[in-house]
């Protein structure tokens, strides 16, 4: 399960960022077609984060749909998969959106 690593990777991230905070809400975005499954990064998170500055934060995460631009006729559409074909028949297709990970915003709370 490569959502451990990851999960694993952006706590730290966020970490090294704020090394004496206390995070509240971490917000990701991760793309329906980035590979990440969204509900191993939750189960990864809590444990994960016990003993670093995420201990007991809420995780909130968004899932863009995945979009693709064709080369040929130039429509943008809904893409399910990396590997997309245009409505019109065309494989000259490139995947703009969907694909992120990305930490959105980080939240800190005031307690001490």
């Amino acid at each position: 399960m490569h959502e451990l690593a990851v999960t694993e990777s952006l706590i730290a991230a966020i970490c090294s960022q704020m090394p004496d905070s206390q995070v509240a809400v971490v917000h990701l975005e991760i793309g329906k077609l980035s590979g990440v499954m969204p509900d191993a990064v939750r189960i990864c998170f809590a444990s994960a984060g016990e003993g670093t500055c995420v201990a007991g934060a809420r995780l909130d995460i968004t899932e863009p749909e995945g979009v693709a631009d064709c080369g040929s006729c130039g429509t943008s559409f809904p893409a399910r998969e990396p590997l997309a074909v245009c409505p019109c028949g065309s494989a000259d297709v490139t995947v703009s959106g969907g694909t992120d990970l990305t930490i959105r915003a980080v939240e800190i709370t005031d307690d001490p």
